[in-house]
């Protein structure tokens, strides 16, 4: 079992045609990935042409999910029009969005974020690494890799990790694979104001995912969406589940990182998280190096 995805989940590329799109088409691609199809407008007709893949590209989504069966995107278009590419995602009716763009303006997130109100499509994103379902082959290949996370490092297995930190994702996730242990699903939600999928929503899943057994939660200052995922989990989810907060030396009002990342009015500090965490049984690495060894020892 795995969450939101799995190795048959079908794949469009939104901005398959840029240079980001087109890198990253590939490397999903050589991972085993189901991608079925890309999306730039003014180019339908065209085909991707990648060793023996021949992926073909439509005008629009809703296109390409009536020709391809594809249910799921990836968004690589410029922060400008990124909105605009996660609505019409929406508006196809797509399962999943993982959005991979940074910049996008706060004032278009929260457009998105009311369009989304009520509707079955759910975003991961924007800037992430976005979401990794390892597979059975060498390497985990034969998975579904939707972003820009590295395939390679993945192993297919029983831990799901969720994290704010793109390079976090991936330092738990080849920490736990060097272990020989391996990941259900590993999901970065970026760390923007306005994020889609929060840390609560991803937890929810993986506490009722019967073949994940343990969870790392890798959160960062600001916001209060770590407080959230742990009031729920100490009450919820019979699950160990590690944790680490990145940006605990950040000054007050500084934005470190991620434009969610910055701590005003007291809120949001790295010790009220941790503290939130330590109430909740869940086990706090004191270092990034430590968050696959924080979880096992609980297992």
């Amino acid at each position: 079992m795995a969450i939101l995805v799995t190795p048959q989940t079908r794949v469009l590329v939104q901005g398959i045609t840029g240079n980001f799109g087109a890198r990253h088409a590939q490397l999903s691609l050589d991972y085993g990935t189901q991608l079925v199809a890309g999306v730039t407008p003014g180019k339908g007709g065209q085909t991707f042409t990648h060793h023996d893949h021949h992926v073909p590209i439509f005008d629009t989504v809703a296109e390409a999910m009536q020709q391809t069966g594809a249910v799921a995107s990836a968004v690589f278009v410029p922060p400008a029009v990124a909105a605009d590419a996660i609505l019409e995602g929406v508006d196809a009716g797509l399962e999943l969005i993982v959005c991979i763009t940074e910049g996008i303006p706060v004032t278009d997130m929260l457009r998105v974020k009311r369009a989304l109100t009520g509707k079955m499509t759910r975003l991961i994103g924007p800037n992430c690494p976005g979401i990794v379902t390892p597979g059975e082959g060498p390497d985990s290949h034969g998975g579904c890799r939707i972003g820009i996370a590295p395939g390679y490092i993945h192993k297919k297995g029983h831990i799901g990790v969720v994290s704010r930190s793109g390079t976090l994702t991936y330092e738990a996730v080849w920490q736990l694979t060097s272990r020989g242990v391996g990941q259900s699903t590993c999901v970065g939600i970026g760390g923007d104001p306005v994020p889609g999928m929060s840390h609560l929503e991803v937890i929810q899943l993986f506490a009722h995912d019967p073949e994940t057994t343990g969870i790392i939660l890798i959160g960062e200052i600001g916001g209060s969406a770590e407080e959230e995922a742990a009031a729920w989990i100490k009450v919820h989810c019979k699950k160990p589940v590690a944790g680490f907060i990145a940006g605990s030396t950040a000054p007050p009002g500084r934005r470190m990182g991620h434009a969610g990342a910055i701590v005003s009015g007291g809120a949001g500090t790295a010790a009220a998280k941790i503290k939130a965490f330590e109430d909740a049984g869940i086990g706090v690495a004191a270092t990034p190096s430590e968050m696959a060894e924080t979880l096992l020892r609980m297992m």
